[in-house]
């Protein structure tokens, strides 16, 4: 089908079983959650890309400034702080899909394309080193190059660990080196091919580094490919590095794709993309704790034992078991960076919790996300509601001048965010 032909089959269709945009989003631990709504075809609205005018940049929140790290990056996508004050860089992208079938499956792809996620991957890590008077990084080079869609990263010890989108590979870890030279040695294998619909691996390593955890994402949005194609996918695993074993540490997460661990307790966290597909305001994608051996939910069911009934067949078993997520970050945001923050170079305001970098929606009939927010926690748990850290990367027109996703922690204690639209590496320090 044509691509003008799609995108007027979108126009005309694209209303269908909308939720009312004047409702809030569901928000927080204990958000009102709205009856489904159910459409012919999904709510598409998403804002173009533009990429940054000269001399633009993101809004900081009041007490905080940001300056670009680098830009003209290809696709950056994650970001890692190194202890000895260098950056590394994942950019990249999905390895290309197999031919699209249906109208639903053209309709996404042109989507994805309009949208900017159908750049070629580059396939490599790039290592940014030093700061410019600026704020800029003095250094740029190729760290790593001849990947797989590469992703999560984490350093444990002498040992770099790489998620590509089909296995983790370990690459030794020198700081002085500004170079990777061979292929890496492979860990594990990891769920891909060939339809690979979630394909970013995120990486953590547990705070004794003995253990990696890595989330898969779902081969679908809500099983619509078979459950056979999600096999080993939609879930979390704990990978033992003195064995290279793995077992399924959660499931029932669709895209786990920002982990992080809570430094004060040692828990796991993740932010979850949730389903799509039900109205503007449902399920809220959300921030939660992980449990050893934790369901919760996908694809039977969402906000805990709230069934989909799109799903078939139904798995009341299953159902009863879902736990139900810790924290709501409102429907579509499409939460894709994760990151605690303990250090003292922030602000008192902004210590102590979870900043989460919101993609943004294209789902939804008024935008959603495109933003960096914090979440305050007291006792390991959340204690308030999001407070915008990022924001401005929309224009007055809702075209996208860039998208926040990964987040890290540099050796500085400066807030990094990877922006895939714009290209670029922003650096968030106090003002």
């Amino acid at each position: 089908m044509r691509r003008a032909a799609v995108l007027a089959l979108l126009a005309v269709l694209a209303g269908c079983g909308r939720a009312s945009s004047s409702t809030p989003p569901p928000v927080g631990p204990t958000p009102q959650i709205p009856a489904p709504q159910h459409g012919l075809i999904p709510t598409v609205k998403f804002a173009k890309p533009i990429g940054w005018p000269d001399g633009r940049t993101p809004i900081a929140a009041p007490g905080l400034k940001v300056q670009a790290l680098a830009r003209g990056l290809v696709h950056p996508r994650t970001v890692l702080g190194l202890p000895n004050g260098d950056v590394l860089v994942a950019e990249t992208n999905g390895p290309a899909p197999p031919p699209p079938k249906g109208v639903r499956a053209v309709a996404e792809k042109v989507v994805m394309g309009l949208v900017g996620a159908e750049v070629p991957s580059p396939n490599r890590i790039t290592l940014l080193r030093g700061l410019k008077p600026e704020g800029s990084a003095a250094s740029r080079s190729v760290y790593i190059s001849g990947l797989t869609s590469p992703f999560g990263m984490a350093l444990v010890g002498d040992n770099l660990y790489v998620a590509d989108t089909d296995a983790i590979l370990r690459f030794p870890y020198d700081p002085a080196a500004t170079h990777v030279a061979g292929p890496g040695a492979k860990v594990i294998d990891l769920p891909a091919f060939p339809i690979d619909h979630h394909w970013t691996k995120t990486l953590v390593a547990s705070p004794d580094g003995k253990t990696l955890f890595v989330s898969i994402g779902s081969n679908s949005n809500i099983g619509e490919n078979g459950m056979a194609a999600e096999k080993g996918r939609a879930r979390i695993l704990a990978v033992d590095l003195a064995t290279g074993r793995a077992h399924a540490y959660a499931t029932g997460l669709r895209n786990a794709v920002g982990l992080a661990i809570e430094p004060t307790t040692g828990v796991l966290w993740a932010a979850v993309n949730e389903r799509d597909e039900l109205g503007d305001n449902l399920p809220p994608d959300y921030l939660t704790s992980i449990k050893d051996g934790g369901f919760y939910g996908w694809p039977y069911a969402y906000w805990g034992r709230r069934v989909d009934t799109r799903v078939k067949p139904q798995r009341p078993d299953l159902v009863a078991t879902a736990l139900t997520p810790d924290y709501a970050l409102g429907a579509h945001v499409a939460p894709l960076g994760l990151v605690f923050y303990h250090d003292a170079a922030l602000p008192p305001a902004w210590r102590g919790g979870a900043f989460v970098g919101e993609h943004g929606s294209w789902n939804r009939s008024v935008l959603n996300g495109y933003k960096v927010v914090y979440i305050p926690f007291a006792s390991g748990r959340p204690a308030g509601l999001p407070r915008d850290v990022l924001t401005g990367f929309l224009n007055g027109k809702n075209q996208a001048m860039g998208r926040p996703v990964g987040l890290a922690v540099d050796a500085s204690g400066a807030l990094l965010v990877a922006d895939d639209v714009g290209n670029a590496v922003w650096r968030v320090t106090t003002q």
